[in-house]
């Protein structure tokens, strides 16, 4: 009987994926975390992570500057770039996926020497990978407390990082089979470093296993779905409808991206503002009715935050925002002055959350009333497929709100020459700093 990683294995070790629209979505996912590593490279968990990964100098790029090895360098990569929140959410997989498997492939391309094609093909199977398996454990592995980005971002990981190595599809197996061992990260960590630390460890993970499986390591061969395998001991459903289309149809390019730096919970309701604000006078707003799901409240309905840390937690003060023209992509617009201002408060007293549990917890419906009575109405799901041509802008104005135009720009230029570069020295120098 085939074993789930025997199954991976051999999707993983296939050829370069033909697929367009995957190979846009990954170049532009690419670009926008390490726009958000970058960023995010001064902030204490990242400053702590980078600190440790200096100490096993090697070829790897770190962050900011400096060279580690793949090792240390996807740990310390990883977490920088989980450091902000900001990066890439995949609500198949229930997890960020981008975090731990690129700072794991770009660790191995880099030192292996591997061309920016090859690093691409690594990533749309690595991202892939993950996807799949945070689709197959299923929400009963999130709810039980298990933190998927850390869990199945570390299979995602080791399949990149296998590839770049070159494995066959028995090392493939073993690295995966390996993977199941030391795959791990908890929800309990959340609002703590350990959270972003998560994304580290995965990508660590993923780079150690596959180089034991280069080494000659094996393991057990149902280690993911066997009776006391991955899957049963860690609460996963064993959706195996997860693999069905395995290799026919490409999941991960459903990734959906923050554009706004706040909760997640939050961004449905922000994107169907778009649609309500070009054109409207602040003066007019009488109400603003949110509708959500009723997880949220738990999570980002912080009525009156006074600090920027609570604001990213609010419906009411980010509408507030969105509706008087505050740029909600930029790390900035969330202090504790935009709290404060009058307009942004006013604003804010006239913002209502309402639930219903019929809306799936990707969707806000709102209903915006006008002083002359007028009503207008937006909604919005975070699962509607965004076309690329449509992203890329987008992603484009985030990169540049964080690093700004010619930080974005060389940014932009070094992700774009990968798929004929002879190597991937261009965008390891942006990362570095240069």
């Amino acid at each position: 009987m085939t074993s789930l990683a025997q199954t991976l294995a051999r999707f993983a070790t296939g050829p370069a994926p033909r697929d367009e629209d995957l190979a846009r979505i990954v170049t532009l996912s690419l670009f926008d975390w390490a726009a958000v590593g970058l960023a995010g490279r001064d902030e204490p968990v990242a400053r702590a992570a980078l600190r440790l990964a200096g100490t096993e100098p090697g070829g790897a790029t770190l962050f900011g500057g400096g060279g580690a090895a793949p090792r240390a360098a996807a740990l310390a990569n990883g977490a920088v770039s989980h450091a902000l929140d900001y990066d890439d959410t995949h609500f198949g997989h229930i997890g960020h996926p981008s975090v731990a498997v690129m700072p794991a492939a770009l660790a191995l391309a880099e030192t292996r020497g591997a061309s920016g094609g090859d690093l691409l093909a690594a990533l749309g199977y690595g991202l892939e990978t993950a996807c799949r398996i945070g689709d197959w454990l299923g929400r009963a592995h999130y709810e039980a407390g298990f933190h998927q980005t850390g869990t199945s971002g570390a299979f995602g990981a080791a399949v990149a990082a296998g590839r770049l190595i070159g494995l066959d599809a028995a090392g493939m197996e073993a690295a995966l089979a390996l993977t199941a061992t030391r795959a791990a990260g908890l929800k309990s960590q959340f609002g703590t470093m350990g959270k972003p630390l998560n994304a580290g460890f995965a990508a660590e993970v993923g780079v150690t296993c596959a180089l034991l499986a280069e080494a000659g390591a094996g393991s057990a061969a149902a280690a993911l779905e066997g009776p006391q395998g991955f899957g049963p001991t860690h609460a996963g459903e064993a959706r195996d409808a997860a693999f069905e289309d395995l290799g026919t149809r490409w999941v991960f390019p459903a990734v959906s991206y923050k554009f706004h730096a706040c909760c997640h919970g939050l961004h449905a309701m922000l994107e169907a503002l778009r649609e309500l604000t070009p054109g409207l006078e602040t003066d007019t707003v009488e109400a603003l009715e949110v509708t959500t799901h009723p997880r949220w409240l738990k999570v980002c309905n912080q009525p009156s935050p006074e600090t920027g840390l609570g604001a990213k937690f609010s419906y009411r003060v980010t509408a507030a925002m969105a509706l008087a023209g505050v740029d909600t992509a930029a790390l900035e617009s969330y202090s504790a002055e935009t709290c404060q201002r009058p307009d942004i408060q006013a604003l804010r007293d006239r913002v209502q959350v309402r639930t219903d549990e019929g809306l799936s917890d990707t969707e806000a419906h709102l209903r915006l009333r006008l002083s002359d009575g007028a009503e207008r109405t937006a909604r919005y799901d975070l699962l509607t497929d965004a076309r690329p041509e449509e992203t890329a802008p987008r992603l484009r104005a985030k990169a540049e709100a964080l690093l700004g135009a010619e930080g974005a720009g060389a940014l932009w230029q070094a992700v774009e020459d990968l798929p004929g570069a002879g190597d991937v020295s261009g965008l390891a120098a942006r990362m570095g700093g240069g």
